[in-house]
């Protein structure tokens, strides 16, 4: 895999495609950072955690699905319809939902033991999205062939997660110790929406990363 050949590509895709992939994916981003607003206010600390997980569960599963569809339809040269690919995402929602469950939890459980096994555990497992969407793997199954598939490319999975994921997550923290963010609905709201928006760019990454994995690499497509 090369990195550098895939960054290019998912900027130049990113960029020509950005009004679709909104269009696609920022409603939805914003109905869960209006739910988790809400929670911030309504619960105590340990109920507001919980439910904004479930959240999470909800609508990251939807968007995502809907990006990868978008991402390999576009790729093939074909123009789906908005409405195509979110119908398309709830089908595969109940097993996107258990292997984000499943993703989430490992990780969590690798960096509360220390942050390494955190970082790896994200690194070799960050095709399984990709293998569930599209090849309709079960959630273990797409959990297994991630590990096979990352293998002895770590260093460019690692090059995406400095590159494109650790400024997000710096993002986030600093908006987290900003008071005027922390109390205000509306900055709260923008910042959850600005690092999720973010985090699609992220997606187009992995994706130009697993297409040369798979070793379908083809040119980015504008239109």
């Amino acid at each position: 895999m090369n990195l550098l050949s895939a960054l290019r590509d998912a900027l130049y895709f990113f960029i020509h495609n950005l009004g679709a992939i909104l269009r696609l994916c920022l409603p939805l981003i914003v109905l869960e950072a209006l739910l988790m607003a809400q929670f911030d206010k309504l619960a105590t600390d340990e109920l507001s955690m919980l439910l904004k997980t479930l959240a999470g569960l909800l609508f990251y599963p939807l968007y995502s699905a809907a990006l990868i569809l978008f991402l390999a339809a576009r790729s093939s040269g074909a123009q789906p319809r908005t409405r195509d690919l979110l119908a398309m995402s709830l089908t595969l929602w109940p097993r996107f939902a258990l292997l984000t469950g499943l993703m989430s939890g490992a990780i969590l459980l690798g960096a509360s033991i220390f942050i390494l096994p955190g970082i790896w555990l994200l690194i070799r497992l960050a095709f399984a999205e990709y293998l569930l969407v599209l090849e309709r793997c079960a959630p273990i199954e797409a959990l297994k062939r991630s590990f096979q598939l990352t293998g002895g490319h770590l260093a460019p999975l690692l090059g995406w997660m400095l590159l494109v994921m650790l400024p997000i997550w710096l993002i986030d923290l600093w908006g987290q110790s900003q008071a005027l963010i922390v109390q205000s609905a509306f900055y709260s709201i923008a910042l959850n929406c600005a690092t999720q928006v973010l985090q699609l760019f992220s997606s187009v990454l992995l994706f130009r990363l697993f297409m040369q994995r798979q070793g379908l690499a083809q040119p980015a497509r504008a239109d």
